[in-house]
């Protein structure tokens, strides 16, 4: 295998940064056309909202099944183009005018599909680019890509929309995804022996059995399940919390928002040199301890109100999931044989579909009865309860990364 880090490495690493650029853009640009151009209210941009989240939870697994069966390039590849057509039929449907809701969801839709596409077949790919010993390496700059389209994409969004109109924001979508393309097209992908011919049932069967019944991966899945609830829950009361509670302006919140992505940022640069000074399960459980001074931060605004402790909220929130990502992502494909490694990622991805809309509505109905604050405190016993499973977990005795699935 080609010493680290390979051109191939590199071409993904390039394809993933453009790919997640392009998503970003696109995710930021439609509510703001939606409101914009078509007069779209909260109901109609929650259901644009729930089109473009649909895929995770409905298209996940079969294009797991497919990522251990085809060769991982090849999905990533026809997922893309599909996302890049999709963003050139928004462009078009802007330029003559017939855009439409439904339209921007159907649209929204399928490159949403090609997102989940290549999100389960990246991590099942990167074990045959490089050496068992650099995967946390290799992980973290692809992380790291992520993290820069999570920070500047809904800016640069917002300024392109707000300065040369939405046509200028789905042409700059468009391109970055037809470059994610052309990275993918370079890449050589290692030739893999063919699946044997099995019933898809069994398949499946297999990528649920070895993400629940290994013993290191099970408590990885209950704590990404805990802490996607625990986020949705702060994410339905945070805004208006920040604006009625907090008394921020829309700067003050877009800016405690805005540091999510720097965190994201901070968290994947941090991230090799956590893993050269910790053993290899003390960096893992690190995430999500960060996340619980995280809450606790935005906690203590209920008796501190003010745009300082949310911002550094945020911040946490942003860095230790980011380490937690890398790290957790570095032992699933070191513990999961390689031809189950995308119906594995599709499980951890349907999970933590599934629980963002839940904790979403869970958010929202505890709002409703007791108010944003309850959300708050809600929240921060969520992000206990998930630390609390890491901590009482196999991982923490890990020195380095364990033997191969």
């Amino acid at each position: 295998m080609p010493a680290y880090p390979s051109p191939a490495l590199q071409r993904l690493v390039l394809s993933n940064l453009a790919a997640q650029s392009a998503e970003q853009i696109s995710l930021a640009a439609l509510p703001m056309v939606a409101v914009l151009a078509l007069g779209a209210g909260a109901a109609e941009i929650g259901l644009l909202a729930a089109a473009q989240s649909l895929p995770f939870l409905l298209a996940s697994i079969p294009l797991g099944l497919l990522a251990d069966r085809l060769p991982r390039r090849r999905v990533m590849l026809a997922c893309e183009l599909l996302r890049m057509l999709s963003l050139a039929a928004l462009l078009a449907g802007w330029l003559t005018g017939t855009l439409s809701l439904a339209g921007m969801a159907v649209l929204g839709f399928l490159g949403a599909v090609g997102t989940v596409g290549y999100s389960v077949a990246a991590p099942a790919l990167v074990p045959h680019l490089v050496e068992r010993a650099a995967l946390a390496r290799a992980n973290g700059r692809l992380e790291l890509a992520r993290s820069a389209a999570f920070a500047a994409g809904p800016a640069v969004a917002g300024a392109l929309v707000a300065w040369a109109g939405a046509g200028a924001a789905f042409v700059l979508a468009a391109v970055l995804s037809g470059a994610a393309v052309g990275w993918l097209w370079r890449l050589r992908e290692p030739p893999r022996s063919p699946a044997p011919a099995r019933r898809v049932r069994e398949e499946l069967a297999e990528g649920l059995h070895q993400a629940w019944r290994q013993p290191l991966l099970r408590p990885m899945l209950l704590t990404a399940l805990a802490w996607n609830l625990s986020w949705f829950v702060l994410q339905a009361a945070y805004v208006p919390y920040a604006m009625r509670g907090m008394g921020l302006g829309p700067g003050a919140v877009g800016a405690t928002l805005a540091a999510y992505g720097a965190g994201m940022v901070a968290g994947a640069l941090a991230t090799p040199r956590l893993l050269a000074g910790l053993p290899f399960g003390r960096a893992v459980q690190l995430g999500p301890l960060v996340s619980v001074v995280a809450a606790a931060a935005m906690a203590a605004t209920l008796w501190r109100p003010g745009a300082a402790l949310a911002l550094l909220s945020f911040l946490l929130f942003g860095a230790g999931p980011m380490v937690w990502t890398i790290t957790s992502t570095t032992l699933r494909q070191a513990v999961t044989p390689a031809e189950r490694l995308g119906r594995v990622s599709a499980v951890f991805l349907t999970a933590n579909a599934g629980a963002r809309p839940l904790g979403a509505l869970l958010g929202g109905w505890v709002g409703a009865h007791w108010g944003e604050a309850a959300c708050l405190l809600l929240a921060l016993a969520g992000f206990i309860l998930q630390a609390g499973i890491v901590l009482a977990s196999p991982l923490g005795a890990l020195r380095r990364l364990p033997a191969a699935g």
